[in-house]
């Protein structure tokens, strides 16, 4: 196949990395692509706001496949566009993609279909904002209602930081058109995973598990970001409750989108917080998680391309993942005063050795040319990632290769992994 890659983050970076080495994959393609992904697929400069030529551009290249790795594309509709030029897409059709553009959608669908899910209510102003968060008590979660990058999410749990959100949502309007309608949920407690399946409609096949970190501080202190780091697989999962969020959450969700005439074939992905009541949906992605993505795929072993193209055709196979027993681990490297105003421009050194050591593999995301020099252009600038046989010996080796890299007022979490070793042992996993 002649395979086509959207997108320029870390996570895409792990989709060209693995479907580099997909057995039925002939040409691959990035596009707009970043420095890394340079080694191993062709970059295409290209607009991933411009669907109708994201379109012209698999065509003239007579791409087999287009794979896309962010969420706005697939909010846009851009399944819609290609299917009606006849071009295969891995990723939901705009309204089966709704499950993530519209949280409220999302948590009123789990209302329909009995997923299990967080109280919330849906409001519009600020003032009912504020009535609701005082009914549901600190702390309290707060959610703007559209695509916000990942920082739409607000936990608050004093009084003066819900002034300081209502402010954001409503005065300042961070989130602009994203929170003209916001969620006020009860705050879950428990432990936070990620399960991710690809889906064809149908059927679907688990992903390996994963734990995010989003806090940009050690100890889950600070605020939300887009993902400081990540491990694979996330050791709070056994078989029993893998099976139970199968029947609880995935399967209606599967079922219920086809029942509302939104068959939903690409990735579906459940944050969910493991309750003492069992487990419950915290948000939907309709794409592969970042920074989970760079963990979970360092452990796949098969031909991820041929997954996705069966599943883009209806006709997944069951049993079509396989893989590796090692554990992996991401630590997220980002640039001074991420996530608020991260500081631009800066070189960056020290990728080659990191990739030195033996199970190490850095994947790009805020990351540039800027002639021979490589320079920061996010605020989450490098995964720096490591397979290993235990947790304890895989974020050891990630820490190991982050440290060798330099970039003026760049900061990491220290702590990826730490809360599970303290609840596994550093002998296990």
């Amino acid at each position: 196949m002649r395979v086509l890659v959207l997108g320029s983050g870390a996570r895409e970076h792990a989709m060209v990395h693995t479907i580099a080495r997909s057995p039925s994959v002939d040409l691959l393609y990035a596009a707009p692509g970043n420095p890394g992904m340079a080694g191993e697929a062709e970059l295409l400069d290209l607009d991933l706001a411009d669907l109708e030529g994201l379109a012209d551009a698999a065509a003239e290249h007579a791409i087999d496949l287009t794979v896309v790795g962010p969420e706005a594309p697939l909010a846009a509709g851009i399944g819609d566009v290609f299917a009606g030029r006849g071009l295969l897409l891995f990723g939901p059709l705009a309204a089966a993609a709704e499950l993530e553009a519209s949280k409220v959608f999302a948590k009123e669908f789990c209302f329909r279909h009995g997923i299990p899910t967080a109280a919330a209510e849906i409001v519009r102003s600020l003032e009912n904002a504020e009535r609701a968060a005082r009914k549901f008590g600190f702390p309290v979660v707060l959610k703007a209602d559209g695509l916000a990058a990942g920082k739409g999410v607000l936990i608050v749990n004093t009084e003066s930081e819900l002034a300081v959100a209502l402010d954001e949502l409503f005065v300042a309007r961070r989130f602009g058109a994203a929170a003209d309608r916001v969620l006020v949920e009860e705050c879950l407690e428990g432990t936070e995973v990620s399960f991710m399946v690809v889906s064809d409609g149908t059927r679907t096949e688990s992903f390996a598990t994963s734990h995010d970190y989003k806090r940009v501080g050690d100890g889950d202190t600070g605020p939300n970001t887009g993902g400081m780091g990540s491990h694979s697989p996330a050791f709070a999962l056994d078989d029993a409750l893998r099976e139970e969020i199968l029947e609880t959450v995935i399967g209606p969700t599967v079922a219920g989108m086809a029942a509302e005439g939104r068959e939903y074939r690409g990735i579906l992905y459940a944050g969910l917080m493991l309750t003492a009541d069992g487990p419950k949906v915290l948000e939907f992605n309709c794409r592969l998680g970042d920074p989970e993505t760079q963990s979970v795929l360092r452990r796949f072993d098969g031909d991820l391309a041929a997954v996705f193209a069966d599943a883009s055709r209806g006709r997944l196979e069951p049993g079509c993942m396989g893989w590796k027993d090692d554990v992996a681990a991401c630590v997220v490297v980002a640039a001074e005063n991420y996530p608020a105003s991260p500081r631009l421009g800066d070189e960056i050194s020290g990728v080659d050795e990191a990739e030195a050591l033996p199970g190490v593999v850095v994947f790009h995301a805020g990351t540039r040319k800027d002639g021979d020099r490589l320079v920061a252009s996010g605020g989450r600038i490098l995964s720096v990632t490591a397979i290993a046989g235990t947790l304890a010996d895989a974020t050891d080796l990630a820490y190991r290769g982050a440290g060798r890299i330099a970039i003026r007022g760049a900061h990491m979490r220290s702590d990826i992994g730490a809360d599970t070793l303290g609840k596994i042992g550093k002998g296990n996993g």
